[in-house]
């Protein structure tokens, strides 16, 4: 699939303003521009984002009244349930109210659903059950309960009080509960729409915090909750791969300095077993996307999101250790069934190459863990460049589970309710997508599915985008350049590492295949005299492709620091590349 380079407009007088105003490098000031802060005051406003420039939390839909509920059942000494969810950001979400209700001696408990036998969202069964138990306790969800109509009709009906928290996309007939909390509730005008449950969860809690302080402020003890608190909001956040700009960008800022200084003794001792300097945190959210991240999920796609749960709330050394390694087991054996998985389905897709004359990927097996083939979907989809959908076959009943990822701007929650009348159930958003499915309609849903794919790409081959925010020299990503560019982050979705592109560069050495399986590459180029190491990570097949041009080419890469050993260099991270010829 074509990748086409799509350059940012400049307009020359706005970056010499911001450069002069700012005192920021052209190169900063390029970028700046390109995504639409044009201005001193928005520019500004960007690059020295502060704490207080979060929205007070009472402006959150439904906020004020679910503090006043929860502080009422604090006072009132009835039992809090926190119902969460089995993903990262549910873990931290749950953890988040946890902690903030302890510290009040609260009587609360959480629920996590297993991933394997409950599924997503609200369970009729779990709240019958927590109805027995105790009719009188407040039930309050985490990153769910949005879409469950019919679960929190079942409360109502019970009288079971339920607040729901959550941030995902709603329906139009919203779940009759006691209350609900979420930012783009009918009518709302808060600011900012793309909190994940984890910040959901520390906008109520902040709240809280202030109810039980002064009405207006929180105790000093509420404060440095908050403060930590940022920490297991960040993680959520990064791991849930919301928009970082507005109010995700300062959570995830302030909250990689809060983990750097005062985790957890749970977070403490999981950042041992991956191996991740807590004092390097700052510098790049990547040691929490790939380290800390996939170990949590690891105990929910493994059926064990309770764990995680544990792991962020103990106070315990010896358990908060034994968890984490044994959280680093969960994701080891995690990583050995995606990739028996991962081998399985290429060798389905080998035994049916017509599959690939298709625009998109429906694969099923008996064998395969239904936790973990969203992950393997992804992998797929970026792999042969078309959306994706595995299906785990279960032999002990007909009802299946079904995991998707998208590629490019392809649509899933569209081309699920397009295919629906083939499915049980079916949930998610445009990118990512979850099916419940009679194992009896897996070939009509796939023939359905291929056809609205191709409607919706139309008779046009996809193409994929890459947006450039500079063409510079080599000589221009100076080490200074980078520090300064990186005051642009946190990096992450809709906040990207600046993307440049650099023309007539040449290669100083042949290109290097390196890693397991010689999956990734490794460039010496060079433009100008300057030259500067490059890597392509899981691009170890454009090695020959890349030599064999045999004269200048164009690169298009974003560019980090590399510490190693003590040692700072530049290191550009190539995405794409062109023959002259062709750019």
């Amino acid at each position: 699939m074509p990748t086409v380079w799509q350059y940012a407009i400049h307009d020359d007088s706005l970056v010499k303003q911001l450069c002069s105003k700012l005192q920021i490098s052209p190169l900063t000031a390029q970028v700046l521009v390109s995504r639409g802060y044009e201005t001193d005051d928005s520019a500004s406003q960007f690059l020295n984002a502060n704490l207080t420039d979060l929205y007070e939390p009472e402006t959150l839909p439904g906020v004020s009244e679910a503090t006043t509920r929860i502080v009422n059942a604090i006072r009132e000494g009835r039992r809090i349930t926190i119902y969460g969810d089995y993903d990262v950001d549910g873990m931290t979400a749950t953890s988040i109210l946890w902690h903030c209700l302890k510290l009040e001696n609260a009587q609360v408990d959480y629920h996590i659903p297993s991933r394997i036998t409950d599924g997503y969202g609200l369970s009729e069964d779990a709240l019958k059950q927590l109805h027995a138990e105790d009719p009188n306790r407040l039930v309050v969800t985490v990153d769910c309960g949005i879409t469950s109509v019919k679960e929190a009709a079942l409360a109502k009906e019970l009288g079971l009080e339920l607040v729901v928290t959550d941030h995902h996309e709603m329906r139009k007939e919203l779940p009759p509960a006691a209350c609900l909390v979420h930012p783009g509730l009918p009518g709302s005008n808060y600011p900012f729409r793309g909190l994940c449950g984890a910040g959901v969860a520390f906008k109520l809690a902040w709240a809280v915090c202030k109810k039980l302080g002064t009405g207006e402020r929180s105790s000093p003890r509420m404060k440095s909750f908050l403060l930590s608190a940022l920490g297991l909001a960040a993680i959520g956040t990064i791991a849930d791969v919301v928009p970082l700009v507005n109010e995700n960008r300062i959570i995830v800022r302030y909250g990689l300095q809060s983990l750097a200084t005062q985790a957890s003794v749970g977070l403490q001792e999981l950042m041992k077993v991956a191996k991740v300097e807590p004092g390097k945190l700052m510098q790049s959210d990547d040691d929490i996307a790939f380290k800390i991240a996939p170990r949590l999920n690891a105990a929910g796609r493994l059926g064990q999101a309770r764990l995680g749960v544990e792991l962020l709330s103990t106070d315990d050394a010896n358990r908060a250790k034994e968890l984490a390694e044994y959280l680093d087991v969960l994701n080891k054996n995690r990583r050995s069934v995606e990739t028996k998985i991962l081998k399985k389905a290429n060798a389905l897709v080998a035994e049916h190459p017509e599959w690939l004359e298709e625009r998109a990927l429906v694969l099923a097996h008996r064998d395969w863990h239904p936790g973990v083939i969203g992950i393997v979907a992804n992998r797929l989809a970026e792999k042969y460049e078309k959306p994706t959908f595995l299906i785990s076959l279960n032999s002990e009943s007909s009802i299946v589970q079904g995991s998707g990822r998208s590629f490019g701007n392809f649509n899933l929650k569209t081309a699920l309710e397009a295919s629906s009348q083939h499915l049980i159930s079916h949930g998610g958003h445009a990118a990512a997508a979850g099916l419940r499915i009679d194992a009896g309609n897996i070939d009509a849903f796939r023939d359905q599915f291929c056809i609205h794919a191709k409607e919706q790409n139309g008779s046009d081959e996809p193409k994929t985008e890459l947006h450039v925010d500079a063409e510079v020299r080599l000589a221009d990503v100076s080490r200074q350049a980078v520090l300064e560019l990186d005051r642009l982050g946190p990096f992450g979705h809709k906040n990207s590492r600046p993307i440049f592109v650099s023309s007539r560069v040449e290669l100083s050495e042949p290109p290097r295949k390196m890693g397991e399986g010689e999956r990734h590459l490794s460039l010496l180029v060079r433009q100008y005299g300057k030259a500067i190491r490059a890597v392509a990570f899981g691009r170890g097949e454009w090695a020959d492709d890349i030599e064999a041009i045999n004269a200048p080419f164009s690169i298009c890469y974003s560019v980090n620091l590399n510490r190693f050993r003590g040692r700072e260099s530049v290191q550009l991270q190539l995405r794409d590349w062109q023959s002259e010829n062709s750019t």
